[in-house]
């Protein structure tokens, strides 16, 4: 469930763009001289894998992956673009991606690109999404508006995607610390998972699954810190009246997200299991990022409490109940 394609026509489109241009200043002074030389050599070695289909097959058979949701890679959000290079940038994402699943509907299914920095437009793209490319949901950063997301302005995205169904899935890029992490690669091994767990909070704080309790949501990286200083969130909105908008306390709302295993750690996977319970947690990779967890049978594997039938839900089938997918849409194994 935690797996990216890269568009090499989106990049194309936006080669010259002068704030594509001013990138690589920015990663300079956001993540570090010695980050930077070390990113340039991963995507050096992942490149292909990021849209060479026959290479990412082969993989998969090596990693015991029936089948991908992709979703589009990360770094081509562009949250910068105005609102009609934005809808074309999602176009080419979403044809892209669709044309992968529709060319190995066996081995592959999709969420889409959408610009959520226009909530107009996002809504309206919704309906492309599911109707015209056959996508199962939409891959989100942390803050695509500048201001959260109980930005009020979202509440018609957050009704649409509820009514049909789509999953939600949130994967922040970068992170608002800034200059403070830009060592150590503290920007992505603090950064992003602070700004999930930010973003969670602003949605349970600001009653945003209060609103829209049908709506699905998975975070990424196991769901940032969220899931392991629940305790502290839940004081604040005892003690606290202006963290008391939502209904319950947020722990309750842990049963109502799912997050992944991107967690690296087999007692870090145990808390998670413990404190959201076997049916919110769905297998995922990172696929083919420096950071993923590719021992995905030996982490689930590693956790005592995970017997077989637990096994085979995080693996595939928390994942088909998400989507709705049955047991002929996916490989034989997928569920196993």
């Amino acid at each position: 469930m935690h797996c990216h394609l890269f568009t090499p026509a989106v990049e194309a489109l936006v080669a010259d763009h002068p704030l594509k241009l001013c990138e690589a200043q920015d990663r300079l002074r956001l993540l570090g001289s010695e980050s930077v030389r070390t990113n340039q050599a991963m995507y050096q070695t992942i490149s292909k894998k990021l849209h060479d289909i026959d290479l990412r097959l082969a993989d998969m058979e090596r990693l015991r992956i029936d089948l991908q949701v992709l979703s589009p890679s990360p770094t081509q959000f562009y949250y910068w673009a105005d609102e009609a290079l934005s809808e074309e940038i999602v176009e080419l994402q979403n044809e892209h991606i669709a044309s992968v699943c529709h060319n190995n509907p066996t081995r592959f299914a999709g969420l889409g690109a959408i610009s959520l920095q226009y909530p107009e437009l996002a809504t309206r793209q919704l309906r492309g999404i599911q109707e015209k490319h056959g996508l199962l949901g939409v891959e989100i950063s942390s803050d695509p508006t500048g201001n959260g997301l109980d930005d009020p302005l979202l509440e018609p995205f957050w009704t649409e995607a509820a009514r049909r169904g789509l999953v939600i899935f949130l994967h922040p890029l970068g992170t608002s610390l800034g200059e403070r992490v830009n060592r150590y690669y503290l920007s992505n091994i603090i950064g992003q998972p602070l700004e999930t767990t930010v973003a969670l909070g602003q949605m349970i704080y600001g009653g945003v699954f209060d609103r829209h309790p049908l709506l699905k949501v998975l975070a990424a990286h196991g769901g940032g810190f969220l899931p392991y200083y629940s305790g502290r969130f839940d004081h604040g909105y005892v003690v606290r009246p202006e963290s008391r908008v939502n209904v319950q306390a947020p722990s309750k709302y842990l049963s109502r997200i799912f997050f992944d295993t991107v967690v690296y750690d087999h007692l870090t996977l145990r808390h998670l299991v413990d404190r959201v319970g076997i049916s919110q947690i769905l297998a995922g990779t990172d696929y083919p990022f420096d950071m993923g967890e590719y021992q995905l049978h030996k982490l689930v594997g590693a956790v005592p409490e995970i017997d077989h039938k637990a096994g085979a839900a995080i693996l595939g089938g928390n994942a088909m109940r998400l989507l709705g997918l049955t047991e002929s849409q996916v490989p034989k194994g997928a569920a196993q």
